[in-house]
């Protein structure tokens, strides 16, 4: 019961903050889709995916009811509104690529925060709460990326995204679970590591790992060692041979 109550207490996000990250992840989507050319109908599918794509999937997911997205007079207006700024002010917008980066950054931390103290709240073991937080922070990608008919961003190398989300997600189950810390100041403290592992992973050129081959990798640094030899056994092997 403690832990439930402490997910219970996390979850009590400002409605305010709520609705910017919701308004931010809409402005990245609908931004994508003015500079790809969509018509308006593009832009607005792109926003409403960048916005409530994850948060959907994510109650989907839990079976709770009728998404959020749905339910919430105030988010799918806020989306369309910010479709039709994006639709006619993206050249504007898009001076302001810093702030930009920012925003997305706190926002991919927020929706970490909120999808992974759902998970919570439903009883759900780590691992799941740890999948679910990443997912509600990247799902809307994920979709918006179907729709554009290519390869997903988040697994190809590049900055931190699904990474920073996936570590914030992990980072909250810990501190939150075994650790036994309060719940709000745990949200505070990983909507920071989120946020500041986005932005420097971009501000710095940081990329996610991608996958290595160990054994060739250690068969090639054996062969440069045996060849890189000071004494000389391998050239003068090969004189002989000669």
């Amino acid at each position: 019961m403690s832990t439930l109550a402490a997910a219970a207490e996390t979850l009590r996000i400002p409605a305010a903050v709520d609705l910017a990250a919701i308004v931010v992840g809409a402005l990245t989507g609908g931004l994508l889709a003015a500079r790809e050319g969509f018509a308006v109908s593009g832009v607005l599918l792109l926003a409403v995916s960048g916005g409530l794509g994850g948060g959907l999937i994510r109650d989907v997911l839990l079976a709770s009811g009728p998404p959020v997205a749905l339910t919430n007079r105030a988010y799918l207006p806020a989306v369309a509104i910010t479709a039709m700024v994006t639709f006619y002010f993206s050249g504007w917008l898009s001076k302001l690529t810093g702030l930009l980066v920012v925003l997305d950054a706190v926002t991919l931390g927020l929706f970490t925060v909120i999808g992974a103290q759902k998970a919570q709240l439903a009883g759900l073991p780590s691992a799941s709460v740890v999948f679910i937080g990443t997912l509600t922070a990247v799902g809307g990608a994920v979709i918006r990326d179907v729709l554009l008919a290519q390869r997903a961003d988040i697994v190809q190398p590049g900055p931190y995204n699904a990474v920073a989300a996936l570590l914030g997600a992990t980072a909250l189950t810990v501190l939150a679970g075994p650790l036994g810390l309060a719940p709000i100041p745990v949200a505070l403290v990983v909507i920071g590591l989120v946020a500041a592992l986005r932005v420097l992973s971009v501000w710095r050129g940081w990329e996610a790992p991608v996958a290595v081959d160990l054994p060739d990798r250690a068969r090639r640094r054996l062969g440069r060692d045996r060849s890189g030899r000071p004494d000389g056994r391998r050239r003068t092997l090969r004189r002989r041979v000669r």
